[in-house]
């Protein structure tokens, strides 16, 4: 067990945001970009940069990003002066030749699309990284983020990084327990986490105790009251366990 602070480990909690980029052209399009190193799209700027005046982010000091542009001008928008920590263990998903297509075009194309997309064990798109590989990397570079913050203690950080990455950290870590699909968040969006360090250090736990951006009504303009489907009643909603 690595060493820490007595009085951290009994007394101290420390919060932990994480977001998801802002739109890019292929979210707009509906296609899998993974490694591709795409810009934010003008709309996408411009969405996050009124996201920023109308509701509440962290005003955290120390920003962890992927390499990738989308998520580095995410964090330039909103952590203006704050130079981001780049993780290379953040990065999104490596789709191989799925990347740049649509699920349309992969199903017609592709045969290890379907087994792929269905989680069967060992399958990976050609020249990319399989299920397994993919959250094994991911929950390394969280595991490694955590422990420093614990180490050093920074009491408030954020995690910039993409939708894949965002719904593995949370459905390996997070609590109340919930699937990986059941943490997809908007862009620009994400969730705030509490990090207990007696939780973390027996089971790498943390607690989900927000949504982000903060807002004192809905934020309608966006994303109808939050909601990733925003016309399905049974979309996960952290809200009713916070609440509870």
């Amino acid at each position: 067990m690595k060493y820490y602070d007595l009085e951290l480990l009994t007394m101290k909690t420390f919060t932990l945001h994480i977001l998801r980029h802002g739109l890019t052209k292929g979210n707009l399009e509906g296609l899998y970009i993974g490694h591709t190193d795409t810009e934010l799209c003008a709309s996408g700027k411009d969405q996050l940069i009124q996201m920023k005046k109308e509701f509440s982010y962290p005003q955290s000091k120390f920003v962890f990003s992927s390499p990738l542009k989308r998520c580095l001008q995410t964090a330039e928008i909103l952590f203006p002066g704050v130079k981001p920590i780049v993780i290379d263990g953040l990065i999104e998903y490596n789709f191989g030749s799925f990347d740049g297509k649509s699920a349309a075009e992969l199903y017609e194309k592709q045969p290890l699309f379907a087994p792929w997309l269905a989680g069967q064990e060992g399958v990976a798109p050609p020249f990319g990284e399989t299920n397994e590989d993919f959250a094994k990397r991911v929950c390394e570079s969280f595991i490694k983020i955590v422990d420093g913050v614990l180490k050093t203690g920074v009491d408030d950080a954020c995690i910039i990084t993409h939708g894949g990455v965002m719904t593995a950290i949370l459905e390996n870590f997070g609590l109340p327990e919930a699937s990986a699909h059941e943490w997809l968040a908007p862009a620009g969006c994400g969730y705030s986490m509490r990090i207990t360090p007696s939780l973390w250090t027996s089971g790498h736990k943390l607690e989900v105790v927000d949504e982000l951006p903060l807002t004192q009504e809905p934020a309608g303009n966006y994303y109808d009251g939050w909601d990733y489907y925003p016309n399905d009643d049974s979309d996960f909603d952290i809200s009713e366990y916070i609440n509870d």
